[in-house]
């Protein structure tokens, strides 16, 4: 696939060397054009840099690996005002959180996704990749989907959107990277993933293991 990446940091490194060792061509548009050409040079493969218009241009999917509070700025310089994501999967994998509590920070209904469709009209948002740090991406992958664990299954990715390709291009590339794509449902429950992102990165700065909190329940299983 022909993917655009926004952003330079650790996300955007971790998933796109990933995607590139997939076998996907990659364009970096960042908003320094030295960090994007920095990135594409340790990338390597059929991976270049450009605008962030230019990664957003004809692409078959796109991620958003920026700050929450690079967002906006980085999506008036893709174009998405004036319609140039329309039709193209926009992967979210934001955490619009207050730093070190978790709380939400977005008013908007649908959360940062919501917020995020809204600025870019016509694209196919999808949540997912938010709530793994950007080393998970990074670790060597074994055979048949898994990680470094020798092929046993990576961890799941929840997500969530409202069009049907761009749910299953994104989870194409959640098993790229040594991910098992998960569907939530439509992109209104985006805010409940956010969410879950706040009650996890709230316990860990609290120091808590957020796995701790959370009840083992076999698949298929209804806790009493």
């Amino acid at each position: 696939m022909r993917i655009g990446i926004l952003g330079t940091g650790g996300l955007a490194e971790g998933l796109g060397r990933g995607w590139v060792q997939a076998g996907h061509e990659l364009v970096i548009g960042g908003r320094s054009r030295a960090k994007a050409d920095a990135l594409a040079e340790r990338l390597g493969g059929p991976t270049r840099a450009g605008t962030p218009r230019e990664a957003a241009t004809g692409r078959d999917a796109v991620l958003l690996a920026v700050l929450w509070e690079g967002v906006e700025d980085v999506l008036r310089s893709a174009g998405a005002a004036d319609g140039q994501l329309a039709g193209t999967p926009l992967i979210d994998p934001t955490n619009a959180v207050e730093h070190g509590v978790g709380v939400l920070l977005p008013a908007h209904p649908g959360g940062a996704a919501g917020q995020i469709a809204a600025a870019a009209p016509g694209a196919h948002v999808v949540k997912a990749f938010h709530l793994f740090p950007a080393d998970q991406w990074t670790r060597a992958r074994g055979n048949g989907g898994g990680d470094d664990s020798g092929g046993a299954p990576g961890p799941t990715v929840a997500i969530c959107g409202d069009d049907e390709t761009a749910l299953r291009i994104t989870s194409d590339l959640v098993r790229d990277v040594g991910g098992v794509p998960a569907v939530l449902g439509p992109l209104s429950r985006a805010r409940q993933l956010e969410e879950v992102a706040g009650f996890v990165i709230g316990l860990a700065f609290a120091g808590v293991d957020p796995a701790s909190a959370i009840p083992h329940v076999p698949s298929g299983a209804v806790a009493a």
